[in-house]
């Protein structure tokens, strides 16, 4: 007769020997990109405005997006830490996103990972989990998916050692994308719509918690990294709230620029090229202001993937406003300069 002593020892035997079958069992698809997301066009819209609700339905009524009616669409906005906008997404920004997607029927969610903070709760101090139960969309925290939850992304040339971990929720739905104009004092040189891709990869890799972002951060090649992200998804529109920015310090804190600027396009490398234009005119650290705009690391990486633009003339500035005609005259001049 089996003593109670050793009918629990075998018991957790069991329970341990099954919790370690399932976790080998959990597996992580694995998939080599060979053809690359190209941006519809680069035109870029321009609205000079400090009413973000207004600058977000001026900016939209510009792309047709009929195509993600009753959709399910993916928000990947900038919640990096629990820090004030410029260094995170403003909430009327997100707000009148989300609207616009709820006049087209669409099902919205919110997908998130902070790289300076515990996701979760850098949700709920900016305000998002209470606004997803006003405005009734979905949250996901990317740091709580499981291992088939996640897609091991490859491509022939890529930088990354064991390629990164991309989510489902943003392979599965249609992506709209909102970012913050500043500069990146830990070696990304400046944190626009190319750099905020990296909240949507894994930090840790469920199966084995290989740390994707401490190779990210250690490698000499941590800006083109970055770009390489972006292969894995093209979003429907960009909004970049330039309404303020960090010209220098950044990503949480910084000095604080005022453009009253708010941004649309299709392309993040154009995004990206405007956005680091705004910094130069403002005056911005030494590595933004290097060499022409599409010599910055970031940038080039994503023509070379052929991600968008490939130089200032494929760019089409358009200003939706009186106000920001002139603004859009020094952006051109600032990014024909070599």
């Amino acid at each position: 007769m089996m003593s109670r002593r050793t009918f629990l020892k075998s018991t957790l035997a069991i329970l341990l020997s099954s919790c370690v079958t399932r976790k080998s069992e959990s597996k992580i698809e694995e998939r080599t990109i060979t053809e690359f997301p190209k941006a519809k066009d680069s035109k870029v819209y321009v609205v000079k405005t400090e009413n973000r609700e207004y600058g977000v339905e001026k900016l939209l009524e510009n792309f047709d997006l009929e195509g993600i009616k009753e959709s399910r669409v993916a928000i990947k906005a900038n919640y990096n830490s629990a820090d004030p906008f410029p260094a995170t997404t403003h909430l009327k920004t997100l707000s009148a996103i989300v609207d616009k997607l709820k006049e087209l029927k669409a099902q919205v969610i919110l997908a998130e990972r902070s790289g300076m903070g515990e996701t979760r709760r850098v949700l709920e101090e900016m305000g998002v989990i209470s606004l997803a139960a006003k405005k009734e969309f979905d949250v996901v925290v990317l740091d709580d998916l499981k291992a088939e939850d996640w897609v091991r992304e490859k491509f022939e040339g890529m930088n990354w050692k064991r390629g990164y971990l991309f989510p489902r929720v943003f392979k599965e739905s249609a992506v709209v994308q909102t970012c913050c104009l500043k500069t990146h004092r830990f070696g990304g040189h400046f944190t626009l719509s190319l750099k905020n891709s990296v909240g949507m990869v894994a930090k840790f890799d469920p199966l084995d918690g290989y740390n994707y972002m401490a190779e990210l951060h250690s490698s000499k090649n941590m800006r083109k990294m970055i770009a390489e992200i972006n292969v894995s998804y093209q979003p429907e529109f960009v909004v970049l709230d330039a309404i303020k920015g960090f010209s220098t310090g950044g990503p949480e804190t910084g000095s604080i620029i005022e453009p009253k600027l708010m941004i649309a396009s299709r392309d993040r490398v154009a995004v990206d090229a405007v956005g680091v234009a705004i910094l130069r005119i403002y005056g911005t650290t030494r590595e933004v202001s290097k060499g022409s705009v599409f010599e910055q690391e970031q940038i080039a990486r994503a023509v070379e993937l052929n991600l968008g633009a490939k130089s200032p003339e494929d760019i089409e500035l358009i200003p939706l406003n009186r106000e920001a005609e002139e603004m859009c005259e020094k952006i051109e001049e600032m990014l024909k300069q070599v």
